[in-house]
């Protein structure tokens, strides 16, 4: 199944979304945000090809969010999560930061997950168990053990609650920060050991759940800003605190949470 779930993803996006790479126009959505012809393009095609190898539940984020919730809902045997282009702004701007990210849950955990940049050719992919990889490489691709504040970090501050990122902004206690504006390349990027740190104040099951397993089984840790177990938090708005190495996650986490808003203790 993976295979084909990895064959099926590089072929919608050479297909679907690098002819269409500068040469589309923003579409508005009601909320606000903003998607492209290459969006929709990607996710019917990706919609179809998944069907084929497995006929699941399916959420894409271009779906009406009415759909996404009764899918949602009638999933819990199973349920491939689409995103057919993470980091629309990017590919609309000529930034090469955007990927199609594909991964299949089941009781609202990932067992299989597939996240591919085409403009970079780097393919992520990990099955529940059986380790995680970029283009046939097993991640991490690098391990360091360092100090807090000499790790790097990847930290999206718009989600965040103003009181924690205030702090970070004037007192960060890591070296330097990053942030690609495409969570799920940030999620293989910390999985290869491109950063050290990762944290986002809120994540739909498109954003995190091929990462979160690629993250996993490359060994990585990871929390949301409330829970420690990943996985019991709110599904559609879910925060994440992450780590490679179990150490620097500790540091991280702690040194978070001792900054959040007083409201009860974290579980």
């Amino acid at each position: 199944m993976l295979d084909r779930v990895i064959t099926a993803v590089r072929e919608v996006a050479h297909k679907e979304i690098i002819p269409r790479y500068l040469q589309v126009e923003r579409i508005y959505k009601a909320d606000g945000s903003f998607c492209t012809e290459a969006d929709l393009a990607a996710q019917g095609s990706l919609l179809e090809r998944l069907y084929e190898i497995s006929p699941v539940a399916m959420i894409g984020e271009e779906m009406p969010e009415s759909q996404q919730l009764e899918q949602w809902e009638a999933g819990q045997e199973g349920i491939w999560s689409i995103d057919p282009i993470d980091g629309t702004s990017n590919f609309m701007n000529g930034l090469p930061y955007f990927a199609v990210s594909v991964a299949l849950m089941r009781g609202g955990r990932s067992v299989l997950g597939v996240v591919y940049n085409p403009a970079t050719d780097e393919m992520f992919y990990a099955e529940q168990g059986k380790g995680a990889f970029l283009n046939g490489k097993a991640l991490p691709l690098s391990r360091r053990k360092i100090p807090l504040n000499k790790a790097i970090a990847n930290v999206d501050f718009k989600r965040l609650n103003r009181k924690l990122a205030v702090e970070i902004v004037a007192k960060p206690p890591y070296s330097s920060q990053r942030n690609y504006g495409t969570c799920t390349l940030e999620w293989c990027y910390t999985a290869a050991g491109y950063f050290d740190l990762y944290l986002h104040g809120g994540q739909k099951p498109w954003d995190y759940a091929a990462g979160c397993l690629i993250l996993e089984e490359a060994g990585g840790h990871r929390c949301t800003l409330e829970e420690d177990d990943y996985w019991a938090s709110y599904p559609w708005r879910r925060s994440v605190i992450g780590a490679l190495d179990h150490d620097l996650f500790i540091q991280w986490r702690d040194w978070i949470r001792a900054r959040l808003p007083d409201t009860g203790s974290a579980r």
